[in-house]
């Protein structure tokens, strides 16, 4: 009976270990979890209740919604798409609903229906909590340099094949182990490149208190980073340690290294109307034509509190009158509305999710079947790869793709 090491007990690991109980029935399948709970990270979730896939309509390139990894999605979602992911949880009898932001969650809203659906279809195989795997080994290696088989005739011992996992044999291995914060050392042995890790999808911390005044605020527009192209758009959400919402986290994703290796220091540019500055400039005049002996206050096109904050950055008065505004005026409340700048200081956890840039780097890979290139046998799936997405469903997505297809390739090679 070939034996199957699946390390990591999350979305990944969980969703191959039972398509490999589901496609190959014969095959003894071990899932290795260092934690007390299969699923922990899946089962908090969008907020408890399992954002777990998008409908990508909008997307124009798997690179908007993947900064790392696109072209092993590429090939990963042509075997296991999102409508494969809709129609597979819906069969198992999870119905799904899709929200007006293409987020597709569990009709009860319950991520804990995601997880119990998975457990049963893990059914067969053994799962085996509390129990981190301190190294994987060739098993063709071991005992040539003495780390097992001490004080026995080598020669006693026909060549094995496959891998030693915590020492124990197993033809196939799977690592699934999720975003690598600390690192993976027990493939140290494996000579594997490894891209460092760093955080993605995070909160900005903003130390401007007239902009957290406004907390709460949730508007329209498009972020960047000042000196960089690295730009995201989106609902922006203004909170009390500074900015939040699909919009920053869509920025914090692609910019992920960048940030880090400025240590979460810089500028954040806002255009609150996410338009360009001619057509924000059309805009303001048609206002002002339109309403000259009106107080700047009571006309405005963005929300009465936003507005407020934007003529005061500008240095306007809010009782000035349209017709009062001038070109200088008209400039600087331009400039503000479309290229308005902060500090950036630090950056905060996104609720209890974290997502990590980084883990072993696709150059081992084959990007088709997720096998090692250096180590057949040796499959990789989930965020342990240096694959990580925007948020709205994509990393769990990635998860149930690369997770089938290192079990369809797992069946193939038997």
């Amino acid at each position: 009976m070939k034996r199957v090491a699946v390390i990591g007990a999350g979305a990944a690991g969980c969703f191959c270990a039972g398509q490999l109980r589901r496609m190959a029935p014969e095959l003894a399948v071990t899932l290795f979890e260092a934690g007390a709970k299969p699923m922990a990270k899946l089962a908090i979730t969008g907020g408890g209740r399992c954002n777990l896939t998008n409908s990508f309509q909008g997307i124009r390139s798997l690179g908007e919604a993947y900064p790392r990894g696109e072209r092993v999605l590429q090939r990963a979602l042509k075997a296991f798409s999102q409508e494969d992911t809709i129609r597979w949880f819906e069969a198992e009898g999870i119905p799904l609903v899709l929200q007006p932001d293409h987020c597709w969650f569990p009709r009860s809203q319950n991520a804990l229906d995601i997880v119990r659906c998975l457990e049963r279809g893990m059914r067969g195989a053994e799962l085996r909590l509390r129990t981190p795997v301190r190294r994987i080994e060739m098993a063709d290696q071991v005992g040539h340099d003495g780390a097992v088989g001490i004080g026995h005739d080598e020669a006693s011992y026909p060549a094995p094949t496959g891998y030693l996992v915590n020492g124990e044999p197993f033809d196939y291995v799977v690592v699934t182990t999720g975003g690598a914060a600390k690192g993976l050392p027990f493939l140290e042995g494996l000579g594997l490149e490894m891209i460092p890790p760093v955080p993605s999808l995070f909160t900005f911390t903003v130390p401007d208190p007239s902009l957290r005044s406004l907390m709460g605020l949730v508007t329209e527009a498009s972020i960047g980073l000042a000196g960089t192209s690295f730009k995201a758009d989106g609902p922006l959400l203004i909170t009390d340690w500074g900015l939040s919402g699909p919009a920053t986290l869509k920025l914090s994703a692609h910019a992920a290294r960048y940030l880090a290796e400025c240590q979460y220091k810089g500028t954040v540019v806002i255009n609150w109307l996410n338009a360009k500055e001619n057509a924000v400039r059309e805009r303001l005049l048609e206002m002002a034509a339109g309403n000259p002996q009106k107080l700047l206050s009571s006309v405005h096109p963005v929300q009465q509190r936003l507005w407020e904050h934007l003529l005061q950055r500008a240095g306007l008065r809010k009782d000035m009158r349209w017709a009062e505004l001038g070109s200088k005026g008209l400039n600087r409340l331009t400039a503000t509305l479309t290229a308005d700048s902060y500090p950036l200081s630090g950056k905060s956890k996104f609720r209890d999710e974290f997502v990590t840039a980084g883990g072993v780097a696709l150059s081992n890979i084959n990007l088709s079947t997720l096998e090692s290139k250096q180590h057949p046998g040796l499959y990789f799936a989930g965020e342990v790869l240096d694959i990580d997405a925007i948020t709205g469903g994509f990393n769990l997505q990635a998860a149930w793709s690369t997770g089938y297809v290192c079990a369809q390739n797992i069946v193939k090679s038997l």
